[in-house]
C-alpha cells in the first residue's frame, strides 16, 4: 500500500496493475515494457533523416508487497519470493508521504522500517535456501568432491553475513559475482529505492526521503524521489502538455524517467545506436561489451562476420 501499482500503471501508461487501497491487491505479477528515455535518439534521427525512431526498453514487474513473516508464508509470501527470484534488480517503492485516507499495513509511516521489513524477509529466505544447500554440499565435500568444496568456499562467507543480518551482496568474494548470481539469492540483487512523496515534495524530497537517501548511500544502493500521484496525472496528459506541467512544479523531467534511467544504470547497461533513412534504433548492451558481441545483439551473423 505504498504506491507500487500506481507507479507501475504510470510507468506502463496502462491500468494493467489494479491500484486499490487495500493490502495484497497485487496478486499476479504484472509485467510492462517501457521505453528508455534518451534525447540522443531524436538528434541522431534528425541527422540521419530517419522515418521512425525505435527506443530500447526495460521490463518492469509489479510484485505485491511483503509483510513481516513472508519468508514463512505470511501474506502471499512464498509466491512473491519466487517472483522476485526471477528479476535482475529490485526496486523498493517506499512510502514517504502522510495521508490519513491511505491505510498503512503497519499503522504508521516509516520508510526505513518498511525497507528493513522487506530486506529481512528476503535475507531469511536466502538463509533458509543456503542452509538447506549446505547439508548436501558438506557431505559431498567430505567425499572429496572439488566442485562442492568450491561452492562451500563461496557460500560460507555469504551465510555468515546473512546470520549477522547483512544482505548477501555485502559478502560475495571478489571475482565471484557470476557464481554468486547462479545461487539465485534474493539479496545479491542490486537495489534501487524509490521514495514516493506527496506532490509538494516532488521537486525537493522531504525528511522521509532524506533518511532513505542516507541509507542508500551507506549500503551502495541508489535512490530516487518520485510522486506517484503526479506521475499518474502526467501519464494521462497529451505529450505536448507534459513539459509545461513539470516546469510548473519545478521539475525538469518526470520521476519515471529518473526511475527508468536509474534502473538502466543499476543493471550496468549502456546504449548504442544504428541510424539510416529507414529508422534510428537504440540497442542495449552490458557495459564493457566488446564491439563484435555488441553487433551480435542485432544479429548473430554480425558477430560471426565482424571485421572492424
Amino acid at each position: 500500500n505504498v504506491g507500487k501499482s500506481t507507479l507501475f500503471n504510470a510507468l506502463t501508461q496502462t491500468a494493467a496493475a489494479q491500484a486499490a487501497n487495500y493490502p495484497f491487491c497485487t496478486i499476479e505479477p504484472n509485467v510492462g515494457r517501457v521505453a528508455v528515455p534518451d534525447p540522443r535518439l531524436e538528434a541522431i534521427a534528425r541527422v540521419a533523416k530517419s522515418a521512425k525512431i525505435v527506443p530500447t526498453s526495460l521490463e518492469f514487474v509489479d510484485i505485491a508487497g511483503l509483510v513481516r513473516g513472508a519468508s514463512k508464508g505470511e501474506g502471499l509470501g512464498n509466491q512473491f519470493l519466487a517472483n522476485i527470484r526471477e528479476v535482475d534488480a529490485i526496486v523498493h517503492v517506499l512510502r514517504c508521504f502522510e495521508d490519513p485516507d491511505v491505510t498503512h499495513v503497519e499503522g504508521s509511516v516509516d520508510p526505513i522500517r518498511d525497507a528493513e521489513t522487506v530486506e529481512t524477509e528476503l535475507m531469511l529466505a536466502d538463509l533458509d535456501s543456503l542452509e538447506k544447500r549446505m547439508v548436501g554440499l558438506t557431505k559431498r565435500a567430505r567425499g572429496g568432491d572439488k566442485e562442492a568444496t568450491a561452492q562451500l568456499a563461496l557460500i560460507e562467507p555469504i551465510l555468515a553475513a546473512l546470520r549477522e543480518g547483512r544482505p548477501a551482496r555485502t559478502a560475495v568474494p571478489k571475482g565471484e559475482e557470476e557464481a554468486a548470481r547462479r545461487l539465485q539469492l534474493l539479496t545479491t540483487k542490486p537495489v534501487l529505492y524509490v521514495c514516493n512523496v506527496d506532490e509538494g515534495a516532488a521537486a525537493t524530497g522531504n525528511d522521509f526521503s532524506a533518511r532513505v537517501f542516507a541509507r542508500a548511500e551507506a549500503e551502495g544502493a541508489k535512490a530516487v524521489v518520485v510522486s506517484a500521484a503526479i506521475e499518474a496525472e502526467i501519464a494521462q496528459m497529451p505529450e505536448a502538455d507534459r513539459k509545461d506541467f513539470l516546469a510548473s512544479l519545478g521539475l525538469e523531467d518526470s520521476g519515471l524517467d529518473r526511475v527508468i534511467r536509474a534502473g538502466y544504470a543499476l543493471l550496468g547497461l549502456i546504449t548504442y545506436f544504428t541510424a539510416g533513412p529507414k529508422e534510428t534504433r537504440a540497442w542495449t548492451v552490458v557495459q564493457g561489451t566488446k564491439a563484435p558481441q555488441a553487433a551480435g545483439v542485432i544479429h548473430s551473423d554480425f558477430e560471426r562476420g565482424f571485421i572492424a
